[in-house]
């Protein structure tokens, strides 16, 4: 029997595999991807959001990260687990297929397991940076600090 930590690292071993990934995921898991629901990073990304459509959420958003970039690295830093809960910390660098611009970001995942299947997975990353990766004009005007000017980037 598998422990929770091991699915996860069936999984993210697989993350191009479909029958793998069947396999692993529950059929009414949910797949946060990014965030719970943005749609103007949905236009990016089309993946994004909260998905409740099990092992489809999954397949769905690894095919359109590898549809969307090459993968140069994909690398666990930690990885820890307390009963069902699952913890995942690393970092990978991709680059855009449409313009050929590369980015590393930090990623963090959050998954529960329950009887070697995933019920619950939460995928983060620096979406700024990954979506910028299209960019092909500056990302716009920004004013965040109270006390400063608006800024452009």
């Amino acid at each position: 029997m598998k422990t929770p930590q091991q699915t996860i690292e069936l999984f993210l071993a697989n993350t191009t595999n479909p029958d793998i990934i069947r396999s692993v995921v529950d059929p009414n898991a949910t797949y946060i991807s990014l965030n719970f629901n943005n749609p103007e990073l949905q236009r990016i990304l089309p993946w994004t959001g909260t998905h409740y459509e099990g092992a489809k959420g999954f397949i769905d958003t690894f095919a359109g990260v590898n549809e969307f970039w090459t993968i140069q690295a994909f690398q666990v830093q930690d990885i820890f687990s307390e009963n069902e809960k699952v913890a995942v910390f690393g970092s990978f660098t991709y680059t855009s297929r449409s313009l050929n611009k590369q980015v590393t970001s930090p990623f963090s995942i959050l998954a529960k397991v329950k009887d070697e299947k995933i019920y619950h997975f939460m995928f983060m990353e620096d979406t700024f940076a990954t979506a910028g990766s299209f960019r092909i004009t500056p990302a716009g005007t920004f004013h965040s600090d109270p006390k400063a000017s608006e800024f452009e980037v």
